[in-house]
């Protein structure tokens, strides 16, 4: 009754694949899947077209670029196209908290043709014509014939001059020192007009303007680096895209030896890296300066000051140092596994050389992402600069109505004027007030969520063409007779035409498990000065709990879409059969997948080292070879971190070909096991070689367990 009982019960993992003498790989008969998701995909792209219309609608990038003066007008542009400089009548006002609140001085501020190169006060420059002429540049409209006196009043002019030099764009008074004693214009004091002040005095107001202006500098700078090395740059990304097909290319002719190359090679130049790093902690032994610690130099916008510190490359030296540890013991335990991985990688090899296409298939996929990312970034530097500039009442006494929304044009005689004499209605931050500017947040964090919806969207159409592709070079009898003319194409169409639905099925739930982790970074940023230690506690599991879900449903919406290729079924179904099959096979899994992985990996990394070695030496000029081309730049590690960043990409994406071949070749091979016998009737469709490897090593596995 008991054995009854047990006969009913259906398998932990689901039936296992049945015979069937019709089936040929890729089902050519298929209808559309997930036809509800593909419909809300279709309103999302729709609704994201309508909100970066609306974006450059209202967008003003220059509000990011020019300073703005009292009247919310851009130094620099249109009628102040000759007035570049921003002048600020009184910097001592800068020194107030509500500068780095605001991002606005409270006082009024002028765009200047030239920053003043004279110490002078209103009442001194009044009584001589030519210092009066020169004044008068600095004042917000001509005074005309009014006395000193309504001047200071009405505030067109301010009360003194200081000797100046521009930076970010804006005027500060020319510092200097004797001894120990801060000096303007080499003197210790100057007359504001009221008083006789210390030139330390200016000091504070001069810090926090910088603070504020500071971040901007160094985002302008960079974009000056790109302007000047994007040729370079270019250069070295198409040595990536050479170097990869190259590796490609040897590991479809020489796919065992080449493996053992990338190994080896990979030991080299990490151990390179460390040679490296080592010679230049030891050269700075006994350099000035170079012996105090990361923590006491804080952070500096130059991060080549960082390379003039010991500290840094003792750093360098410890992860390079780990990273080869890691390499090695996981060379020295899975050296069988690696040449059973090496088997599967010829395979991969063969199914690539019937399917020349996918190696420029990624090309297609970068292509699609980057006007995806180019689409994000455009649509939310607009967005981030489409609200309307925002004046508040600013008064140097207290007054009822300081901090209080004003309207310039009519400021003059409103009742807060009337009640504060002394106040003036300034440009405070661009913001506003209408409903498009109080859903702004949300607009920003559509586009965020859209972006990750496309990227995913984007890699995931990628995937099912790859895997459609050599699922039909794997189930073909005859290679290549039995596979269609354009085996890529055909699964690009189908992929397009049937299972739009499904895509976007799968990388809406990626995207929703993304953006979460986003607004957990968001909140863990919020809760840094935080003392609640339960808090953080949370915050970290929570993120660490995301983070392992985000990794497992790639894995799992990979092999999902690879199911999706093969049999037609919708997103649901796919990765339920898929999760099963794997569990059915999960020893063979542990054993021989993710070896391959770490194999590829180890590919992605030499790419990388070799073009980084190259772009470090010709952007940080320590070689004379490249001297005389070298741009001349700010910051030489942007180019190098964006070549290093755009290495990785380029091989990922060639590599992923063979990441995709290989997954979708080990899907076909545990089907194939449960289908088919190997006998005449049911024989099996990989090869004699591949098979053996791979039954001795699962069967070897299953007996150490």
């Amino acid at each position: 009754m008991e054995m009854d009982m047990d006969m009913d019960e259906k398998p932990k993992y689901g039936e296992p694949k049945k015979f069937d003498p019709d089936f040929k790989g890729p089902i050519q008969n298929r209808g559309c899947t997930d036809i509800i998701c593909c419909i809300l995909f279709i309103v999302a792209i729709v609704g994201y077209l309508a909100v970066g219309i609306l974006a450059w609608t209202h967008g003003d990038t220059r509000k990011v670029i020019y300073p703005t003066d009292s009247m919310g007008q851009f130094c620099g542009q249109g009628k102040l196209q000759k007035q570049p400089l921003l002048f600020y009548f009184n910097m001592m006002k800068c020194a107030s908290p509500m500068v780095l609140l605001e991002f606005q001085c409270p006082t009024p501020q002028v765009c200047v043709e030239a920053c003043p190169n004279r110490t002078m006060t209103l009442l001194t420059a009044f009584a001589k014509k030519t210092d009066w002429e020169y004044y008068k540049s600095y004042c917000r409209e001509d005074p005309g014939v009014k006395p000193v006196p309504q001047i200071l009043q009405e505030k067109l002019c301010p009360a003194y001059l200081i000797s100046s030099k521009p930076f970010l764009q804006r005027c500060f008074p020319s510092l200097g020192k004797k001894g120990e004693v801060i000096t303007v214009g080499d003197q210790e004091t100057f007359n504001d007009g009221d008083k006789i002040r210390d030139a330390k005095d200016l000091v504070a107001g001069m810090k926090n303007a910088t603070i504020v202006m500071e971040g901007r500098q160094v985002a302008m700078k960079i974009f000056e680096d790109y302007t000047k090395s994007w040729y370079w740059i270019l250069i070295c990304l198409l040595i990536a895209v050479v170097l990869s097909l190259i590796f490609i290319v040897l590991l479809r002719y020489l796919a065992g030896i080449m493996v053992w190359v990338m190994i080896i090679m990979v030991i080299a130049v990490v151990a390179y890296g460390i040679g490296h790093c080592s010679v230049k902690y030891v050269s700075l032994k006994d350099t000035p300066g170079a012996n105090i610690t990361l923590q006491q130099l804080g952070f500096q916008p130059d991060f080549s000051v960082y390379l003039h510190i010991r500290q840094t490359w003792l750093a360098f030296i410890i992860i390079l140092a780990i990273l080869e540890f890691i390499i090695i013991i996981l060379l020295i335990f899975l050296r069988n596994r690696i040449r059973i991985a090496v088997e599967l990688m010829k395979e991969a090899s063969r199914a690539v050389g019937f399917v020349m296409s996918s190696l420029f298939y990624p090309i297609f996929t970068f292509l699609l992402l980057t006007i995806v990312i180019t689409y994000w970034a455009v649509t939310a530097v607009f967005l981030s600069t489409s609200s309307e500039p925002v004046y508040k009442v600013f008064n140097e006494t207290v007054c009822e109505h300081s901090r209080e929304t004003c309207i310039p044009e009519n400021f003059s005689l409103s009742d807060m004027k009337k009640d504060c004499p002394r106040s003036e209605c300034l440009f405070a931050f661009y913001g506003g007030e209408t409903p498009y500017h109080k859903y702004l947040i949300f607009l920003q964090f559509y586009n965020v969520f859209l972006f990750f919806w496309c990227a995913n969207f984007v890699t995931a159409l990628g995937q099912m063409t790859l895997a459609g592709a050599f699922a039909s070079y794997y189930w073909a009898r005859s290679k290549p007779n039995d596979m269609p003319a354009f085996p890529l194409f055909a699964s690009l169409g189908r992929s397009l035409r049937y299972h739009t639905g499904s895509l976007a099925f799968g990388s809406l739930i990626l995207a929703i498990v993304q953006i979460i982790r986003v607004l957990l970074e968001y909140i863990d940023h919020k809760l840094k000065g935080a003392e609640n230690k339960f808090a953080k506690f949370l915050m970290c599991c929570l993120k660490c709990c995301f983070w392992c879900l985000e990794k497992f449903i790639k894995f799992m919406n990979r092999n999902a879409y690879i199911m999706v290729a093969i049999y037609g079924k919708n997103f649901c179904r796919s990765a339920c059969d898929a999760f099963f099959l794997l569990m059915r096979n999960v020893i063979r899994v542990v054993v021989l997948d993710k070896v391959t992985d770490f194999i590829l990996f180890l590919g992605k990394l030499l790419i990388v080292g070799l073009v980084g070695i190259f772009a470090f030496f010709f952007f940080s000029g320590h070689t004379d070879a490249f001297k005389g081309a070298r741009p001349s730049l700010h910051y030489y590690w942007v180019p190098i971190l964006t070549v290093l960043v755009g290495s990785y990409l380029i091989a990922h994406g060639f590599f992923s070909v063979y990441a995709m071949c290989v997954d979708t070749l080990f899907l076909c091979f545990c089907e194939d096991l449960e289908r088919n016998d190997g006998t005449a009737s049911r024989p099996y469709y990989m090869t004699t070689e591949l098979r053996d490897i791979l039954m001795k090593d699962t069967d070897a596995a299953q007996t150490l367990t």
